[in-house]
């Protein structure tokens, strides 16, 4: 069966209690102190999550949109790639959380609607949930960057990725499993490997200078070898989310089949001239939508907001 890099829908999950988490802060040095989850503040996220609607739905990409319930408060829920993946065989996984603020995300009724509303006909789940309890985690295609051309899966080792499970996803999904250590500017591991790594059908965008010099090689040279073109970010990049970026599929009256590349405003005005000129290079259309409130206090850009749905 042939395999798609790139999904052509996506679920999201309409925040309803958004606001700054300081159980998830622990591990993700990318948040920033905030308002909790006041009315004003889930406004703003709500306003920015439906611009971000808008601009995937204008290129044509199918969106299942799913509105969050105020109770349990639950202001992560805007993330929902960290606890369900939908894979072009039928796979369904179901992935085990740090917080446990996080674990009230999983919600079955959302699953159902996604099923119904995108024609994703689950043949298999695998629920990787049972791990939470002996405190190992792996926070879906957040811990997860996937090359499915391939059938590589990239993880960088934290808190929230934990190598055991790693390598039981990989050997249920039938990947190899590429793992490496990573450190912020603050010589902490990056939380989540989708904040310096984006694997697109013809690019590769990497946050090299995070990953540490005993794996730099070993891990650029894997991403080499697939003949894509590999964009290297600053660190100073990452920071502003430049990393976390998704690169989707969509079909185009004059073009065809063609891609589309989404990231934040604030990612893409961190990009510099030469590496966002090479990226253009590699897609046919680049969407930039302004994120603030979510990348501010939620610590997670464009791509953690939207689970991919392959169809066969």
């Amino acid at each position: 069966m042939p395999r798609q890099q790139c999904a052509g829908a996506v679920l999201m999950v309409k925040p309803a209690a958004f606001g700054y988490n300081p159980e998830t802060a622990v591990t993700n040095h990318m948040q920033r102190p905030g308002y909790g989850a006041d009315p004003a503040t889930n406004a703003r996220a709500c306003a920015e999550f439906l611009a971000l609607v808008r601009a995937l739905e204008s290129e044509g990409i199918a969106v299942c949109v799913i509105e969050d319930t105020a109770t349990p408060a639950k202001p992560d829920a805007v993330f929902p790639n960290n606890w369900v993946s939908f894979h072009e065989d039928g796979t369904l996984v179901l992935y085990p959380m740090q917080a446990l603020s996080r674990r009230a995300e999983r919600r079955p009724e959302i699953i159902a609607a996604t099923l119904v509303q995108l024609s994703f006909k689950a043949r298999r789940t695998v629920d990787l949930t049972h791990h939470e309890a002996d405190g190992l985690f792996l926070e879906g295609t957040g811990s997860l960057v996937l090359d499915h051309i391939s059938k590589v899966a990239y993880a960088a080792l934290s808190a929230r990725t934990n190598s055991t499970v790693v390598e039981e996803w990989a050997r249920l999904m039938g990947y190899e499993a590429v793992m490496f250590d990573t450190r912020d500017v603050a010589g902490a591991p990056v939380y989540h490997t989708n904040v310096l790594l984006c694997i697109g059908a013809r690019f590769v965008v990497v946050g090299t200078q995070l990953i540490v010099p005993a794996d730099r090689a070993r891990v650029l040279e894997r991403l080499t070898a697939t003949g894509r073109e590999v964009l290297e970010l600053r660190a100073s990049e990452i920071s502003s989310f430049a990393g976390n970026m998704l690169e989707l599929a969509t079909w185009d009256e004059a073009l065809g089949d063609s891609h589309v590349v989404v990231m934040s405003a604030g990612a893409r005005a961190a990009l510099s001239v030469e590496t966002f000129g090479r990226l253009n290079a590699c897609t046919d259309t680049t969407l930039a939508v302004p994120l603030p409130t979510i990348e501010e206090l939620g610590g997670g850009g464009v791509r953690c907001m939207l689970a991919e749905v392959f169809l066969p």
